[in-house]
Order: C-alpha cells, then structure tokens, then sequence
C-alpha cells in the first residue's frame, strides 16, 4: 500500500495529478507544482480542475522555461488533432501586436492553451472585452492577463502624440497613462524611464478599465471564478514580471 500511495501523483491520467514544472534556475530552482502534465493537450475535467491561482502558476513557471532557455517543444500536430472539436484554454492574454512578445511563445504554452487578443499598446475596446468575456464566461478561461512589454512602440507614439491616419485614435487611449505618469525628465520617447513607467502605468489602467467596462468579468472575479491582472514583458531578457 505504502508503494502504491508514493506511485500516486504519477498517474498523468487523472486530472488530480500534479506535474512538477521546473520554474528556472534563474529564478532561484524553485519548482511549483501544476495541475496536470505539462505540455499535454487541455481538456474540459483539467481545465475545470485549474484553479485562478494555479493558471497564473503555470503561465509563470512557462516563463520561467522560456526566459531560462529550457522551453519545452509541443508536439503541434498532435494537439491540432487533439483540439480539432473542442477548446479549454487556462487563460486569455491581453496582448500588444509587437513581433517580438507572442504570448504562446512567451509562456512556453500550445495550441489550444491560451486565447490572446492582441493590440498596439495592449488595450482594450468593448470588441475585445466581449472577446474576454465569451472566454471566462462560456469556454471557462481561468484568468486574464494583460501583458505589456518594454520598449514598446505605441506607448513611445503616444508620449509623443503622433498623430498618423487611424492610429492616432488607437494612440488616444493610451494618452491616459500618459498623463496620469510623473516625471521630473522629458516626457517623451527618448526618455526611456518615462516610457517605462507610462507602459507600467497602461497595463495597470487596462487592468482597471476590464474591472470597470465589463461587469461579467468583474463579477467573475469577485467570486474567485478568474482573476486578473497585469504584466510586463523584457524584451531584453524574456522575463515576464507580475503586478
């Protein structure tokens, strides 16, 4: 009995058991435990089993495989064939369009594992926090993540108020962070700081306007059904950090 009970957590078909991810020897070798077996295909009872908490876990710990160049390489045509009838995503990336922060990639995740709605300067209209709440609310996303990134070409157009064909008017709705940074320098995009902090400060206001223009989402969240919250993308490291 002893024997069986240590072979337990093994059993991969369960969708109790629990996979040790390696979370990065950047990152001090911590391992955090995950809910299923990393890389497998989602499925309904596993995505019905991952907590908030543990989404969130495991797109860090993706992370942590990605930045310290021991990213795991999904078997892509397996899990096209294996999700050809049926999604369950863990979570929904609120994403910016730049080429070089494609949130699969970032959290070492597959097909069938995130939905990502993507945007210069990562924000959010009603076309996308409808897109965020058909995600949670029907197919059962456990979290949302609004992920910006550093250098970040909009937010450099908007602290310099470019004005260019439609994207002046994708420019005005971060023109808020904008506004609402502090700076005792140049506020504009040779000021790399400034244009750190207004980045930090979009994600955080994104964060906020989900709360505040979708009032599924936020009572999804205030009953421990989701959570939310922000993130920032180094370009330069491929480390993802978390507000």
């Amino acid at each position: 009995m002893k024997a069986k009970s240590l072979l337990l957590p093994l059993v991969l078909s369960s969708a109790l058991a629990v996979s040790a991810a390696w979370a990065g020897d950047d990152h001090g070798g911590e391992v955090k435990p995950e809910p299923y077996a990393v890389g497998k295909t989602l499925t309904k009872s596993v995505q019905a089993s991952i907590t908030p908490e543990q989404a969130i876990t495991i797109l860090k710990n993706g992370n942590a495989r990605f930045s310290g160049g021991k990213a795991l390489a999904p078997d892509y045509k397996k899990q096209v064939t294996q999700t050809a009838l049926g999604q369950y995503p863990l979570a929904s990336i609120v994403a910016c369009i730049d080429s070089r922060s494609a949130p699969e990639l970032v959290f070492n995740q597959g097909i069938g594992d995130l939905f990502t709605t993507r945007v210069a300067g990562n924000t959010v209209n009603e076309d996308m926090l409808g897109s965020l709440e058909y995600a949670a609310k029907v197919a059962g996303s456990r979290a949302i993540v609004v992920l910006g990134h550093t250098s970040c070409g909009a937010i450099k157009g908007a602290c310099d108020n470019v004005k260019m064909g439609n994207l002046t008017g994708l420019l005005d709705k971060l023109m808020p962070a904008v506004n609402a940074t502090k700076t005792t320098g140049e506020r504009n995009s040779h000021n790399h700081e400034f244009v750190q902090d207004v980045a930090e400060m979009n994600v955080q206001q994104t964060v906020e306007k989900i709360r505040q223009m979708s009032p599924i989402l936020k009572e999804m969240e205030e009953q421990g059904k989701i959570k939310i919250v922000g993130a920032m993308y180094n370009t330069s490291n491929g480390q993802v950090t978390w507000y």
